[in-house]
C-alpha cells in the first residue's frame, strides 16, 4: 500500500486530493497545525465523505524538528506540500508570516524530506500568481516570474527551492504550477466563491448587493478536483519536473459575476458594487495557462466547464442557506 503525506490537507485542494488518494489504495497521513477544536478545520473531509480515514498527524511547517520527526515515523512513499498562507489580499497585510509559512515553511519540508525521506516523491503547489505581470498572452514552465504580491513572491523562493533540491540532490520534486481552480470546498475569502455564495444570498432575499473589487482582472478558472488528479499523475512519472496546470480559458471577474447570478436567475449589474476596500495595491490584470506539457506527458485534460463549476458552487451555496432557514 502506497503511503502519503499531506500539507494543507484540510484545505480545498487537501481534501480533494486525500479523497482521491483513498479512492487508489493509499494510506493518507494528513499534517494538521492544531489551534483550536479540529472538527471544525477537518469540515471538509467530512463533506467528502474521508474524514476518519484520513489519519491526522502533528505538526507545523515552521518548525524543521517536528517535519524530521514526522517523515522518518511515517516514511511516506509520496509528499504533497499543500499548505501555505494563499489568500493574495492578505499577503499585504501579513507580509511576514506569509513568507515564514509559505516560503521558510517549503524550505523546512525540503530540507526534512533531503534528511529523512528521500526516496519520497515530492510535489509543490506552486501560483500562476508568480508570472504576475507576464510579458506573454499565456504562461508556460517557461515563463519569466514577475510577482507581484507578498505570497506570490514567497511562492517564487518555494519553486525555485524545489527546483534547487531536485537539481542539487538528486530528489525527485515536481512543481506544479496551479492556475486559480475553486469548488464548494474553496474559503469564503476567494472571489469565485464570495460570487457564488453573494449570488446565492442575494436570490433568497438574504442581502441586496454584493460589493467587489476589480471586476476586469481575468483569470484561468479550473475545478479543484481535476487539479488534484495532476498533482498525482506528476508523481507517476518516471522523471521528476514541472508543469502548468490550467484550462487555457480566461474568464474576468465580471463573466464569473454575469454567470452566477444568471444561474440564479438575475441580473448582476443590479446587485454587484464596486468597493475600494478590495482593491489590491498592485494587481494582475490576466493570466492564462498553456498547460501543453501536462497535456501531452501526464495525459492530463480538465473535464469541468467553468459553467459547469459555478453552477456547482452556486447551488451548494444556495442549499447552505436554505438550511440556515
Amino acid at each position: 500500500m502506497a503511503r502519503a503525506l499531506i500539507t494543507g490537507v484540510t484545505g480545498q485542494d487537501g481534501a480533494y486530493l486525500a479523497a482521491l488518494l483513498l479512492s487508489k489504495g493509499y494510506e493518507v497521513h494528513g499534517l494538521l497545525h492544531r489551534h483550536g477544536g479540529s472538527e471544525a478545520v477537518e469540515d471538509r473531509l467530512r463533506r467528502l465523505g474521508c474524514k476518519g480515514d484520513v489519519q491526522m498527524v502533528d505538526g507545523n511547517l515552521i518548525d524543521l524538528s517536528s517535519l524530521i520527526r514526522l517523515l522518518g515515523k511515517i516514511q511516506p512513499d509520496e509528499i504533497y506540500n499543500l499548505a501555505a498562507q494563499s489568500f493574495v489580499r492578505m499577503s499585504w497585510d501579513q507580509p511576514l508570516l506569509t513568507t515564514q509559512v509559505t516560503a521558510i515553511g517549503t524550505a523546512n519540508m525540503l530540507e526534512a524530506l533531503r534528511i529523512a525521506a528521500p526516496g519520497a516523491r515530492y510535489f509543490q503547489a506552486s501560483s500562476s500568481e508568480m508570472f504576475g505581470r507576464a510579458e506573454t498572452p499565456s504562461q508556460n514552465e517557461e515563463t519569466r516570474f514577475h510577482p507581484r504580491s507578498p505570497y506570490a513572491s514567497a511562492k517564487v523562493f518555494a519553486h525555485c527551492l524545489t527546483v534547487n533540491y531536485r537539481e542539487s540532490f538528486g530528489l525527485f520534486t515536481c512543481n506544479g504550477i496551479m492556475f486559480n481552480h475553486d469548488s464548494p470546498l474553496r474559503g469564503i475569502e476567494f472571489v469565485l466563491r464570495k460570487i457564488t455564495d453573494g449570488a446565492a444570498r442575494i436570490s433568497l432575499g438574504r442581502a441586496t448587493e454584493l460589493p467587489m473589487g476589480n471586476l476586469d482582472a481575468r483569470r484561468d478558472f479550473g475545478h479543484a478536483r481535476d487539479y488534484v488528479r495532476a498533482m498525482w499523475l506528476m508523481l507517476q512519472q518516471d522523471k521528476a519536473d514541472d508543469y502548468v496546470i490550467a484550462t487555457g480559458r480566461a474568464a474576468s471577474i465580471r463573466d464569473l459575476c454575469r454567470i452566477a447570478f444568471a444561474h440564479v436567475g438575475l441580473d448582476y449589474e443590479a446587485h454587484v458594487t464596486i468597493d475600494p476596500r478590495f482593491m489590491r495595491p498592485a494587481d494582475v490584470e490576466i493570466t492564462i495557462g498553456d498547460a501543453t506539457r501536462a497535456r501531452t506527458r501526464l495525459g492530463w485534460v480538465p473535464e469541468t466547464s467553468l459553467e459547469e463549476m459555478i453552477a456547482e458552487m452556486v447551488e451548494a451555496d444556495l442549499a447552505k442557506w436554505r438550511a440556515r432557514a
